[in-house]
């Protein structure tokens, strides 16, 4: 069987630090092994082909509607973090595939307009909302009615992919350091596109470490992992890259996440989808049925969270303006 010969690949040339898929600690619910693919090929491939991986392509990463095609989403932030962390555990001889599911599934539970609409259902949900537990919430239980029924190694490097999350596994510590890697560079990237920074204004400090260019910065902080990390049981950069790539994240805090033009349609953002939550909350029977049935099983408020979550950009600004702009009227 295919499955069973690429199961013993892994165990002669993976590092004995990698996580073997031979050896996961399995689904929550049994499941038939797959005659071609290892348990984290399959785990990858679900993640893959799920609808809330393809509305991440109309989900915001940074700028709220931007205008231009070259802008990052958070799909497009998805497949750079996939990239940098399949680099590091290929080179580092740790799991690839399992890398990678987590890598894909990470930021499924992200709200519409980014961390914008994450703040906004934090602040109106009784219990707060995290992006990264509502992630493991899509796979577990939102996506195809009943959930994925992914790995453990997969659902705790979703969970715990944040910066104070603790990966139980090496490979969910390289998607951790590498979402980092991913955003602090990319966000980066289009602030200059979009004039909000300029590259002369990054700390100079930074730049002699990490490098003047995008390309010259991310080179930078991946070999620095891989060569610091070798042998380790722990994922981390030098503390000189580590500090620079520390700072150079503040920089963009100060400059550009939180005080920015870039962010002056925020709080229109937050008033679309606070007004949804407040009609969905006072009109729970209008919500597509396929969130409805979640009532009985898991509170209004959480059915109503679970819509609103899941939705893109475009489609909250479309059913506000259908449920709360006056249509045109035609006479017939």
């Amino acid at each position: 069987m295919i499955r069973e010969e690429l199961e013993r690949l892994e165990e002669m040339t993976l590092s004995p630090l990698a996580a073997k898929s031979s050896k996961s600690r399995g689904r929550r619910y049994p499941s038939e092994p797959c005659e071609i693919r290892t348990e984290f090929q399959r785990d990858r491939d679900k993640i893959l082909h799920c609808k809330s991986f393809r509305r991440l392509k109309h989900k915001t990463q940074v700028f709220i509607s931007p205008e231009g095609d070259h802008y990052r989403t958070r799909l497009t932030h998805t497949l750079e973090v996939s990239q940098i962390a399949r680099t590091i555990a290929r080179a580092l001889r740790l799991n690839e595939d399992l890398t990678e599911a987590i890598s894909l599934g990470h930021d499924l539970g992200h709200t519409p307009f980014g961390h914008t609409g994450e703040r906004l259902l934090n602040k109106v949900l009784s219990n707060g909302f995290k992006h990264n537990e509502h992630s493991l919430r899509v796979v577990d239980v939102l996506e195809g009615g009943s959930g994925l029924n992914l790995t453990w190694e997969v659902r705790d490097g979703i969970l715990n992919h944040t910066k104070s999350g603790k990966p139980a596994t090496l490979e969910g510590q390289i998607l951790s350091i590498s979402d980092r890697i991913a955003y602090i560079n990319h966000d980066i990237d289009d602030a200059i596109r979009a004039k909000i920074i300029s590259k002369e204004d990054l700390p100079k400090d930074c730049t002699e470490v990490l490098g003047d260019t995008h390309t010259d910065r991310i080179d930078t902080m991946v070999k620095d992992v891989i060569y610091y990390s070798q042998g380790k049981d722990r994922i981390s950069m030098s503390p000189e890259v580590g500090q620079a790539t520390e700072k150079l994240r503040d920089f963009m805090f100060e400059r550009v996440y939180i005080d920015s033009f870039a962010k002056t349609e925020e709080s229109k953002a937050m008033y679309v989808l606070e007004e949804l939550f407040n009609y969905f909350m006072k009109y729970p029977e209008k919500l597509p049925a396929e969130y409805a049935r979640h009532i009985p099983l898991y509170g209004k408020e959480q059915a109503v969270c679970d819509y609103i979550a899941g939705m893109t950009d475009r489609y909250a600004v479309r059913l506000f303006n259908k449920l709360f702009m006056p249509s045109s009227w035609k006479q017939l």
